[in-house]
């Protein structure tokens, strides 16, 4: 960690500022996507275990003392928390603040974007994987495409900007709807991207085989919307960006964690909705500091813990190295 007279910077080791804090605030989701959550019945966390309000708003506030200038509500699904609202609303108070998102199933949106928009939530993000009621039951375990679709609607008419579209895409399953999820972005003005299928699935059935990489889907989009590509000059932005050629409103983007890492200018920590932090989204290890909070330690025992933590971030991931070893926890039990 350095100080300068304008900021504190939180650095790892490898010298990379820390700006992005990711907070899940619940392990639960009324969505069962195969790569994320098992059909069956998951032993949730009890409600002991998640942080609770309190918790995470002293948190966030330590977290942007030290730097942290971004924050994500993420989940599972976190409009399953009661009162989100007046969390979001909390965070948005947060001197030192510049960007307050959310990544949600849009499930609940309806009735709830504008509420939030109030409250201090900037802009969004909306998990869907495919634009076909029976393939999306099919992924999520439930027929509810046309309520996702309405809940998109509500974050555009309420003010949310940008609304982006998180597609994962998994070869043999959807990689056919990639044209289609493009026509969806310049019909909506949304930002689609598509993200390679990663090894964080709870059946460990990923396969290298099943991972499609994003050069390929441009290609695809590129026949027929021609594109050109966005340069942003943002080196943490995982996503490569590329707009419309014909002027057409909407872009569509591409992570590509499989096959071009981005670790190298990872900017992102990660809070568990247990209370444990994560240096990395592939992290085999992670740091309790919800145990340290609960035991009364002071603001500055919270940041020598936060500071020696982000020391310990991985220099990447090892998803391409034979000797990978998948996370114990799924993505709905990390945070998006």
């Amino acid at each position: 960690m350095e100080l300068n007279k304008e900021s504190v910077i939180l650095r790892d080791s490898y010298g990379r500022a820390i700006r992005d804090l990711r907070i899940s605030i619940t392990d639960r989701c009324n969505f069962r996507c195969f790569y994320c959550m098992p059909k069956e019945a998951m032993e949730w966390q009890p409600k002991s275990e998640i942080l609770s309000y309190e918790e995470i708003i002293t948190l966030a506030e330590v977290f942007v003392s030290l730097g942290i200038t971004k924050l994500r509500v993420t989940g599972g699904e976190p409009m399953l928390r009661r009162d989100l609202e007046s969390l979001i609303e909390r965070l948005a108070k947060i001197d030192g603040i510049e960007d307050l998102a959310m990544t949600t199933n849009a499930h609940f949106l309806r009735g709830r974007a504008e509420g939030l928009k109030n409250a201090g939530l900037q802009r969004l993000t909306v998990s869907l994987d495919s634009l076909t009621k029976e393939r999306f039951t099919l992924l999520t375990g439930r027929n509810e495409l046309d309520r996702v679709i309405d809940g998109i609607d509500a974050a555009l008419e309420a003010g949310l900007d940008p609304v982006k579209v998180n597609s994962v895409v998994i070869r043999g399953i959807n990689d056919d709807q990639v044209v289609s999820f493009a026509r969806f972005a310049r019909e909506k003005g949304v930002q689609v991207r598509f993200i390679e299928f990663m090894p964080l699935d709870n059946g460990k059935v990923w396969r290298r085989e099943m991972v499609v990489p994003g050069d390929e889907l441009r290609r695809l989009i590129d026949e027929v919307y021609p594109l050109e590509r966005v340069v942003s000059g943002n080196l943490s932005e995982t996503a490569r960006r590329w707009r419309f050629a014909d002027g057409a409103p909407g872009e569509v983007g591409f992570i590509n964690s499989v096959t071009q890492p981005f670790c190298g200018h990872c900017s992102r920590i990660r809070l568990t909705a247990d209370g444990m932090i994560r240096t990395c989204l592939f992290s085999t290890v992670e740091h309790n500091i919800k145990a340290l909070l609960r035991s009364g330690a002071s603001r500055d025992q919270l940041v020598e813990f936060i500071a020696a933590t982000i020391e310990k971030k991985e220099e990447r991931h090892h998803i391409n190295d034979t000797d990978f070893v998948q996370p114990l926890r799924t993505m709905s039990c990390i945070g998006g």
